[in-house]
């Protein structure tokens, strides 16, 4: 489904652009790329009195945080160097910003994002982020379980491998939302709070 409309309370939720993981070589688009249409993003979100959220991932040092489950792959465990949670400079330091910090893959489970949304009113998010089948994908099906219209800005997002963000962006996001660009969002977004 093609972007057709914003409503009006509708909020930028940014998963993951922290500085660990923007450090990470992605596909198909660099994460320096994501993070500028997420950062124009949320100053379009800012200057017109839309929330801003803005979800990182982050674990105890000794890991007793951590999702239990067995998998067949690390997922990371280990001691992360420090500072590999800290939210990159260009979407930092707006004290109006609503922070989340989660400790699995989506930005609703175990913490207070839906408490934070519906306080607020919200009934859409627009989505931007890394990794797209991971953190983002994981974020839009639970938005989307708990009634929120889900617009995905898939150019404003990224993966490890191209394959995976090209399934979620082809298969998975358009039975969950509507899709579109960094910049066509910010120009509906545009187009509907100057009417």
């Amino acid at each position: 489904m093609a972007l057709t409309t914003l409503d009006p309370r509708t909020a930028l939720v940014v998963i993951d652009l922290q500085r660990g993981i923007v450090a990470s070589p992605t596909q198909p688009y660099p994460t320096s790329d994501v993070v500028a249409r997420s950062a124009e993003l949320a100053e379009s979100f800012r200057s017109h009195g839309l929330p801003v959220v803005l979800v990182r991932v982050s674990f105890a040092p000794d890991g007793s945080d951590l999702a239990p489950g067995r998998t067949e792959t690390s997922n990371g465990r280990g001691t992360p160097p420090e500072g590999w949670d800290v939210i990159v400079d260009e979407l930092a330091g707006h004290p109006e910003d609503i922070s989340v910090t989660k400790r699995n893959w989506g930005a609703f489970y175990g913490t207070d994002l839906d408490l934070q949304l519906r306080r607020r009113g919200i009934t859409q998010i627009v989505l931007t982020g890394v990794a797209t089948s991971i953190g983002v994908e994981s974020t839009a099906r639970a938005a989307h379980e708990h009634g929120y219209h889900v617009t995905l800005a898939t150019d404003a997002m990224t993966d490890l491998r191209a394959d995976a963000h090209q399934n979620s962006v082809e298969r998975i996001f358009p039975r969950l939302g509507e899709t579109g660009t960094a910049a066509e969002i910010g120009e509906l977004l545009a187009k509907t709070r100057s009417v």
